[in-house]
């Protein structure tokens, strides 16, 4: 990781070289510079330079390593192959024949991605998903799968098209209930430990990474097959408690409803009270979920307050079932309502009013 301190090397600034290199291949950036883009240490990209040969030809006239265009994309393609589990060696193999200044005498074609052999990415969902922990940006990961080590790598590189790609691919391949338990919420974790032991660090990487998973789940109805919508059915009302602000959550909740055909309206993080009992009284929803992830925005009064509201003609008066949902509910604050234990448990349990008793086929946290 890049916690090292940095040597005289890293931050000297560029000049024009007399090094290994053509005076035009010596201005660049400095290793310590290219080490906090790429999230990882300035140690580790001079082991790849000593022990494969990929680093920079051009050197400042202290001999500085200093890194051009071709060269940062060599080690850019380097860090997307290690992240994607392919050994070092071979790693640094294609990325020389990819971006290393082309050789006459060597073959023309060069690989177009990674190694021929694949990276494993681990197990199909419910194989055995859990692997040890190993390199995953520096990220305390623990026992988890494979794609969460690439997605902590390009989180910790603030790498934005990569997170993409490896977000919507865990949700294709995976599903969005098994995508969200078992690789966005323990990346997520990791980063928050990352955070709390590091003096406020990598705060900038827990904002990125959130945005995506949220970009994510908005798209998992184009990358999944859903169930047509229950037509002029009431909605499932879902919305944060006043002053919470995490909704990724329900975002994900949203989502595998939306799989299901379930119609809702989510109405975000930090909702006031006036607000979402307005929202209540207008779309007369047949559920309510009321997210709080901190026990200081579990509101028991606005949660009986909403299970009393009723609307309809005399006689065929309705009211929403409550659900509070999140780990600010203890068991004593949510007495008399239902619980779930789990995104699963959640979607069938607010599946049941529209005829579909089966949400526990559909995997993921929502506590």
């Amino acid at each position: 990781m890049n916690d090292e301190p940095h040597t005289a090397e890293d931050s000297a600034h560029p000049e024009a070289g007399t090094g290994r290199a053509d005076p035009a291949s010596t201005v660049g950036v400095p290793t310590g510079a290219l080490a906090r883009r790429l999230g990882v240490s300035p140690t580790t990209l001079r082991s790849w330079d000593r022990r494969y040969g990929l680093g920079p030809a051009g050197r400042s006239q202290g001999g500085h390593r200093r890194w051009v265009p071709r060269d940062i994309a060599m080690a850019e393609e380097m860090c997307r192959l290690t992240a994607a589990g392919a050994p070092p060696a071979e790693a640094a193999r294609v990325a020389l024949l990819r971006f290393a200044p082309h050789d006459p005498a060597a073959p023309d074609e060069v690989p177009a991605g990674p190694p021929a052999a694949e990276p494993d990415t681990g197990p199909a969902a419910g194989e055995g998903s859990a692997r040890p922990g190993g390199p995953g940006g520096g990220l305390p990961l623990g026992d988890v799968r494979q794609e969460c080590r690439g997605l902590a790598r390009a989180a910790v590189r603030l790498d934005a098209p990569e997170l993409t790609h490896r977000l919507l691919d865990a949700v294709r391949r995976h599903g969005l209930t098994v995508a969200w338990e078992e690789v966005m919420v323990p990346t997520l974790r990791a980063v928050g430990r990352k955070w709390e032991s590091s003096g406020d660090r990598y705060v900038e990487v827990e904002h990125l990474l959130s945005w995506h998973i949220s970009s994510a789940l908005r798209s998992a109805p184009l990358l999944l097959p859903s169930a047509v919508p229950t037509a002029k059915a009431p909605p499932v009302v879902l919305a944060c408690a006043p002053g919470e602000q995490h909704s990724l959550a329900l975002e994900a909740l949203t989502a595998a409803l939306g799989e299901r055909g379930v119609p809702t309206r989510t109405l975000g993080a930090a909702v006031p009270a006036e607000a979402l009992l307005a929202c209540v009284r207008r779309t007369g929803p047949a559920a309510v979920v009321l997210w709080a992830q901190a026990r200081s925005t579990a509101s028991v009064p606005l949660a009986r307050h909403v299970a009393g509201l009723e609307w309809g003609t005399a006689g065929a008066r309705g009211r929403p079932l409550v659900l509070p949902a999140g780990p600010g509910w203890d068991r004593r604050a949510s007495a008399g309502f239902p619980r779930c234990t789990g995104l699963r448990d959640a979607v069938a349990t607010l599946s049941r009013p529209y005829g579909d008793d089966n949400g526990a086929r559909h995997a993921s946290p929502a506590r």
